[in-house]
C-alpha cells in the first residue's frame, strides 16, 4: 500500500502589512513637484523671450498658445516620469509575490505618486492665491465706503437725467457706464435698448458727436468688448483642455516609469516569465 504524500504550500514570506511604500511615493512626488517648478520657471523665461510688443517681432498669439500647451504636456511627461521612476526604484522589495502582482503594484505606486504630486502642487499654488484673496478682502473692508454696492445700478436708473452733461461729472459718467457694461456682460446678453440709448446720450454729450454717431460708436465698442471677452473665454477653455491632457499623460508616464524602475530594482525588467519574485 502506497502512503499518500501531502505537499504543503511553500511559505511565500510576504509581509502581512500594507504593500504601499509611502516613503518612496513621497520622495517621487516631491521630486516631481520640484522638476515641475523648475520647468515652469524655464517656460516663463522662454515665453518672455518669444513675445514682443513690436510689430513683426516675436511669435504670433496662436503659435504662443499652441507652444504653451505642448510645453505643459512636456512638463507633465518629464516630471511625472522621473517621479514615478524614483518611486519604483526606492519602493520596498516584495518577497514571494507573483510577477503580475508586482507589475500591478509598481503601476499603482506610479499612479499614486502622480496623484500625490498633483495634489501637492495644487496646494502649493493655492497658498499664494489664498494670500492674495485675503489681502484683497482686507483692502475691500477698509475701503468699503468707496465701493459700488448692488443697488447702485438701480439708483442710476432712477436718477438719470435727459441732460447728463449738465448734472454729472466725467468721473460719475464713467462709473455709471462701467456698471452698465458690467451688468450687461455678466447677464450674457445684449445691452437693453434703453440702456444703449442712454449710453449714446452720454457719449454724445461728452464727445460732441451726434446721437446717430454716438450710437454707432457704442455699438462698435460693445461688439469689440464682446469679441475680446469671447477670445478670453476660448483661450481659457483651450488652456483647460491642455491642462487636462497634460495631467492624463502625466498619470500614464508616472505609472509606466514606476514599473520600469521597480523592474530594474528587482532585475526583472524586460523579462516575460511569470514566476514568483523571490
Amino acid at each position: 500500500m502506497i502512503d499518500a504524500v501531502v505537499i504543503q504550500p511553500a511559505d511565500t514570506g510576504e509581509a502581512a502589512g500594507s504593500s504601499v511604500s509611502w516613503p518612496a511615493i513621497f520622495a517621487g512626488a516631491v521630486v516631481s513637484c520640484a522638476l515641475t517648478l523648475v520647468l515652469l520657471t524655464l517656460g516663463v523665461a522662454l515665453g518672455a523671450t518669444s513675445v514682443s510688443p513690436w510689430s513683426g517681432s516675436g511669435v504670433s498669439a496662436t503659435t504662443f498658445k499652441v507652444a504653451t500647451g505642448i510645453y505643459l504636456i512636456v512638463i507633465a511627461m518629464l516630471s511625472s516620469s522621473i517621479g514615478g521612476y524614483i518611486a519604483g526604484r526606492l519602493r520596498t522589495r516584495w518577497v514571494g509575490v507573483h510577477t503580475d502582482e508586482v507589475y500591478f503594484r509598481d503601476t499603482a505606486h506610479g499612479f499614486i505618486t502622480w496623484a500625490f504630486a498633483s495634489v501637492l502642487g495644487a496646494l502649493l499654488l493655492a497658498t499664494p492665491a489664498s494670500s492674495i484673496m485675503g489681502s484683497a478682502a482686507s483692502g475691500a473692508a477698509q475701503g468699503v465706503a468707496s465701493n459700488a454696492g448692488p443697488m447702485d445700478g438701480y439708483l442710476d436708473t432712477l436718477l438719470r437725467s435727459d441732460t447728463p452733461a449738465a448734472n454729472s461729472s466725467a468721473a460719475d459718467s464713467r462709473g455709471e457706464l462701467s456698471r452698465l457694461f458690467t451688468s450687461s456682460f455678466k447677464a450674457g446678453g445684449d445691452m437693453k435698448p434703453a440702456d444703449k440709448t442712454y449710453v449714446a446720450k452720454v457719449v454724445s454729450a461728452r464727445t460732441g458727436l451726434s446721437q446717430a454717431d454716438a450710437e454707432a460708436r457704442v455699438n462698435q465698442v460693445v461688439t469689440e468688448a464682446k469679441a475680446n471677452l469671447d477670445a478670453a473665454r476660448k483661450a481659457t477653455a483651450a488652456l483647460a483642455f491642455w491642462l487636462t491632457a497634460s495631467l492624463l499623460l502625466g498619470a500614464f508616464c508616472a505609472s509606466l516609469a514606476a514599473t520600469e524602475g521597480g523592474g530594474l530594482r528587482d532585475g526583472t525588467w524586460g523579462t516575460k516569465t511569470h514566476r514568483s519574485n523571490i
